[in-house]
């Protein structure tokens, strides 16, 4: 029987992939392009051997493996045939071969969120927004931690599917330190354990907005959480700071003007600027809520970095939890790629959390969660905490004088109470933009305030996290950042 078809297969010989199963993918793409017919004939063994430049069995493997896929079949006396259960295909030229071709449109739903990334290049030093060093971890305790977790998980067969909450003894040992510390009026049933802060964000906005409603953010505020909001449909409204945060006065008169659903703010240390909300404006805020029927989302992302005196008690802990959800993490204190946070907030509300996880991630990791509660309950946590804290006052006074020494008048800057980041003010001449391309250049990464506005509004400052560079190395940062502000000048 004549087999007119001419097939052509080169294989890659510098390939991982073994011969035979990159026959059987050159196969595979040609009865998908319509090249093979449902039904045709391939070529015999050892024909299509000769032909590739290969041993016969490697054919035959290949063979094999079509024929168990559904691809092929094999009649003991015709030969080996394209099966005829596939449904037919007309033959399709390659893309390049199509004038005006193009790649399919999967046709994407709405736009990408505008969120500004820094990622790590080998040589480069980042400032980013305050971040801590992972290097002061105590990496030792959790890895023994983590181990007893693993082993007596296993034993008592808690490693399947759980409580999308979280473990129950870890949402016990975060509702006691938010008791202890924080002053907060919860048990385990306000709580929801996430995968990290930002996941507890975009859970409160799912909850509480949806397309149409009105959501208060800072004029300057976390680019995440602004998206977050968006990506429900909520619009926007953008209100005023100054040196003591978020100014009430603008919040009231957008307030009166429209419905207000929720208010997201970063009292403690405000995201960029490090400002704290003064007692008389909180008090204020939990005022306009009850007033105007709007909820507080209050992101605690840093609390426990406060240097000048004892952190600020949360807006939670004067209010019930009818109009105020709480967000915290413990990915500053230990490390990010624990995804360890926290939503406090009425039962009711947590319960809802918990099902929006069941369509996310369903729940997080028993053994991680079991670790964490250890070093909360056995003490090791604030002992990490007490240590870390005189590292990062040292280290936020190194990059301080850095800046000074080294930069001058172009900066200005006052040292914060609390958090790992500067807020620093660049002169009105320096184009923050150039210098941060500048900076890439000279091996040193900053971000410029612009990401941080609601508006995209051009902002003469940035945020300079200071907590996961040591002291030589936030020398060598600012030095490579007058080095690229010497090139843009």
């Amino acid at each position: 029987m004549l087999r007119p078809w001419d097939l052509q297969i080169v294989l890659e010989r510098d390939l991982a992939m073994p011969a035979y199963l990159q026959i059987a993918h050159a196969l595979i793409d040609a009865i998908r392009r319509g090249r093979l017919a449902s039904g045709s004939a391939l070529p015999g063994t050892r024909e299509l051997a000769m032909r590739v430049g290969v041993n016969r069995k490697t054919i035959q493997q290949s063979y094999e493996e079509l024929v168990a896929q559904g691809w092929l079949t094999a009649e003991a006396t015709r030969g080996t045939f394209v099966s005829a259960l596939l449904p037919l295909v007309p033959e399709v030229p390659q893309a390049g071969q199509i004038a005006g071709a193009k790649l399919a449109d999967f046709s994407l739903r709405r736009l990408a969120p505008d969120l500004p990334v820094l990622l790590p290049r080998p040589g480069t030093l980042i400032f980013d927004d305050g971040a801590p060093d992972t290097r002061l971890m105590p990496a030792e305790l959790l890895a023994r931690a983590y181990r007893r977790a693993l082993l007596q998980g296993s034993r008592h067969n808690r490693l399947g599917y759980g409580d999308p909450r979280g473990s129950l003894v870890l949402r016990e040992a975060v509702a006691e330190m938010l008791r202890a510390d924080r002053g907060l009026d919860c048990t385990e049933k306000n709580i929801c354990i996430t995968r990290g802060s930002q996941m507890g964000i975009f859970l409160a906005a799912r909850l509480l907005a949806q397309s149409g409603d009105h959501v208060a953010i800072e004029t300057l505020s976390y680019p995440p959480a602004r998206e977050a909001f968006r990506a429900v449909g909520a619009k926007i409204l953008s209100v005023e700071i100054d040196d003591q945060g978020m100014q009430l006065d603008r919040l009231e008169a957008l307030c009166r003007q429209q419905s207000v659903r929720a208010v997201y703010v970063t009292p403690h240390h405000h995201f960029p600027t490090t400002v704290v909300l003064p007692p008389e404006r909180r008090i204020r805020l939990l005022a306009l809520a009850e007033q105007f029927g709007f909820v507080i989302v209050e992101d605690d992302y840093d609390h426990e970095f406060h240097f000048s005196h004892r952190p600020m008690l949360p807006l939670a802990s004067a209010h019930g939890w009818g109009k105020l959800l709480y967000i915290g993490s413990l990915s500053k204190l230990l490390s990010p790629s624990l995804r360890i946070g926290y939503l406090a907030a009425a039962e009711s509300v947590v319960t809802r959390a918990a099902a929006e996880i069941m369509m996310i991630d369903r729940q997080g990791d028993p053994v991680t969660e079991a670790m964490a509660a250890e070093i909360m309950t056995t003490g090791v946590l604030k002992s990490h905490a007490r240590k870390v804290l005189r590292i990062y006052a040292e280290r936020r006074e190194c990059l301080a004088a850095a800046l000074r020494q080294q930069l001058g008048d172009a900066v200005d800057f006052s040292l914060p109470p609390g958090g790992l980041a500067l807020w620093v003010k660049f002169a009105a001449h320096i184009d923050l933009p150039a210098l941060a391309e500048a900076g890439l250049k000279h091996g040193v990464g900053i971000t410029p305030g612009q990401a941080f506005a609601v508006n995209g509004d051009k902002i003469q400052g940035a945020r300079l996290g200071f907590g996961s560079m040591n002291e030589a190395e936030l020398q060598e940062a600012v030095r490579r950042l007058r080095q690229a502000l010497a090139e843009v000048q």
